[in-house]
């Protein structure tokens, strides 16, 4: 894409100096960043590094304790609660688990957006829902029940109820999490297919390094609560900060225990 044409693309993802704590432990510290019209954008650390709590932020489940977030140009702080339910038709979220209700059927689960925010009819619920599981792959599943899905097969399953409102946003919780690596791969080709046919902005928490290297515009990487870089996959693939090439690399950080140090640590407190 040329700079010209991406210039042009409006912000749909702000988030201007996030900061928040659990007791007196900041999990995210000063956290700024920008996801643009149609991108995908990956968020991208390891265990304990935040993402997941930036993700709950962005959903809204979780009121910043100091900083902005605004999604579609809305300020989420400033919405009332009528307003707020109207911004979250624009959004989609694909659950790591899926998150499916077991007592109705696939084509049921993908329906109940509508039934909770629309005033449809039946037939054209029915046609919305296929539609979705025609996009997802899943043509002909309709009538099956959650404990008969694979993993893979449930994952898209959630997909198409997020999709089904034709949201601005899709958010992702680890999609790649649990699979085996062929369908992980089929997933993030889907998660492109869906990019292209839908021009959706597409922001996908995950610690799988293929996945996201094979799906990011630009990534996000978290460390600790705070962002170490913004940038494309070639640039996170060449980065200069140490932290960010043991990611990438995969290199332990964790450093060998002396023997004596340890036993003077437990035995410190012994005897007072």
């Amino acid at each position: 894409m040329s700079v010209a044409a991406e210039q042009s693309r409006r912000t749909v993802i702000e988030v201007e100096n996030l900061r928040t704590c659990y007791g007196k432990r900041r999990i995210l510290d000063d956290i700024s960043m920008s996801v643009l019209e149609g991108e995908i954008m990956v968020i991208m650390g390891g265990s304990g590094s935040g993402k997941s709590t930036l993700l709950r932020y962005l959903l809204g489940l979780h009121r910043p304790e100091a900083g902005i977030i605004r999604l579609l140009g809305k300020d989420i702080n400033e919405l009332s609660g009528m307003e707020w339910q109207q911004l979250r038709k624009k959004i989609g979220v694909s659950f790591q688990g899926g998150a499916l209700f077991n007592s109705m059927t696939v084509a049921e689960n993908v329906c109940m957006p509508l039934r909770e925010h629309t005033r449809l009819d039946e037939k054209t619920m029915r046609i919305m829902s296929r539609m979705k599981l025609e996009l997802v792959n899943l043509s002909g599943f309709e009538n099956l029940l959650p404990a008969q899905l694979s993993g893979g097969m449930t994952k898209r399953a959630a997909l198409a109820r997020a999709l089904i409102m034709d949201p601005g946003i899709l958010f992702f919780d680890e999609p790649s999490a649990g699979l085996d690596p062929v369908v992980a791969s089929d997933l993030d080709k889907l998660i492109l297919q869906i990019r292209a046919a839908m021009n959706v902005t597409i922001v996908v928490v995950t610690h799988e390094l293929h996945s996201a290297f094979e799906i990011a515009d630009r990534i996000t990487v978290l460390d600790h609560g705070r962002i170490l870089m913004v940038g494309t996959v070639d640039e996170v693939r060449n980065a200069e900060n140490v932290r960010v090439r043991n990611l990438v690399s995969r290199n332990s950080e964790t450093q060998a225990v002396n023997a004596d140090e340890y036993l003077q640590r437990l035995t410190a407190e012994v005897g007072h």
